[in-house]
């Protein structure tokens, strides 16, 4: 049986729960992440649109096409990344998760982004670019 993933917002405003296992876990140093979460680096979970369910308020969006990201008008805090190239899934900011303990990254993307002062020795594969495959990217 599939354990239910939840999260939300700090305000409690908005609430969401995933009803099947992520597909994706990641690291991303690109600065429009950056600017977008206030951290030095953003960690997103993601899931298939059709398994996310939201309640509450809705969210509020910003972000110029292909990209919109999701926050809650309330608190102002950070939801979600969507790419409307990939609309059937959905990445979930990972603190927005009730508990980021179990969604461990598995890849860094935009490390030619990274921070100088911004060390992470975990091993990871670490990509140029994004992580989650859009359509007519080259292998």
């Amino acid at each position: 049986m599939t354990r239910l993933h939840t999260g939300g917002c700090r305000c409690g405003a908005i609430k969401f729960e995933a009803s099947a296992e992520p597909f994706y876990t990641s690291y991303c140093h690109c600065s429009d992440c950056r600017r977008a979460s206030g951290a030095p680096v953003a960690a997103f979970v993601g899931f298939l649109t059709k398994d996310l369910t939201f309640r509450g308020r809705e969210e509020a969006t910003y972000g110029q096409y292909p990209v919109k990201r999701s926050f809650c008008p309330n608190c102002g805090a950070p939801i979600a990344y969507l790419d409307a190239r990939i609309d059937h899934q959905i990445f979930l900011m990972l603190g927005a998760m009730d508990h980021p303990e179990f969604y461990a990254p598995t890849v860094h993307g935009y490390v030619s982004e990274q921070l100088p002062f911004l060390h992470m020795d975990d091993g990871l594969p670490r990509l140029q670019k994004h992580t989650a495959p859009r359509p007519g990217d080259v292998t």
